[in-house]
């Protein structure tokens, strides 16, 4: 209980599941959560467990206002409040515009956007309480720059980097820190989508020549969640290897 405590939403697998070991190699008990993904949320918590720390897996959708509610109703039963919060649950879509369904708007808003009201309106009257928090938001550069094919996918991340700076001036009297990660190319089952072909031509537009890992993502949450960026709140940081 003299720990402090990390939630990572999305941490099952990819970029969640790096930045939830790298709390846990910091000595954080350990809140994982996804929606679905079961057997891996438990295979990801016995790994975070080899470190020593405390690891609670939690299946619940946070595209839901009444499920998180009850995730954190079990975060405090089991380790009281919440320090840090890292928003990474998100699902993409590559698609036309035009062929986008109202279903899947809706899906792709709650699910990247929405989430984060949720969450963070859950997680943030304590850290209020208690004058002391932080919130890391998992992002992308679409959010900055926009992506053909991915207007439900831009829009929601975009959204994402405007809650982060007014959410981030908000809280800053109180002594809570917001920022976010806008990740280029990271090597995750998101992107397995993506034909060979195409992989290659987007890392040959990349300066840094190759696709990011999601230990970097995860290192760099580290950093701005710790008293080393104490200075740092409303940042949207890109790591996209010079991409934009």
């Amino acid at each position: 209980m003299d720990k402090k405590t990390v939630l990572v939403t999305g941490s099952s697998r990819g970029i969640g599941k790096a930045i939830a070991i790298k709390y846990a190699k910091e000595g954080y008990n350990v809140v994982i959560n996804c929606s679905s993904s079961f057997n891996e949320l438990i295979e990801t918590s016995e790994i975070i467990k080899d470190y020593d720390v405390s690891c609670l897996p939690i299946m619940a959708d946070v595209s839901n206002y009444n499920s998180v509610r009850e995730m954190f109703e079990e975060i405090k039963l089991v380790f009281g409040n919440v320090d840090i919060v890292i928003n990474n649950a998100g699902i993409s879509s590559i698609k036309l515009f035009t062929d986008t369904s109202e279903d899947q708007w809706d899906n792709m808003i709650n699910t990247n956007l929405k989430s984060l009201y949720n969450v963070c309106h859950q997680a943030v009257p304590d850290m209020i309480k208690n004058q002391s928090g932080n919130i890391v938001n998992i992002t992308s550069m679409w959010g900055i720059t926009g992506a053909s094919c991915e207007v439900a996918y831009s829009a929601s991340k975009g959204g994402v980097n405007s809650f982060t700076k007014a959410l981030a001036k908000e809280l800053a009297p109180s002594h809570i820190r917001v920022n976010a990660i806008a990740c280029g190319l990271i090597d995750t089952n998101m992107n397995s989508c993506l034909a060979k072909e195409d992989l290659d031509t987007i890392i040959e537009e990349i300066p840094s020549n190759r696709i990011g890992k999601p230990e970097e993502v995860a290192n760099l949450c580290y950093y701005l969640s710790s008293s080393d960026s104490s200075y740092l709140t409303g940042q949207i940081i890109t790591l996209d290897g010079g991409l934009i």
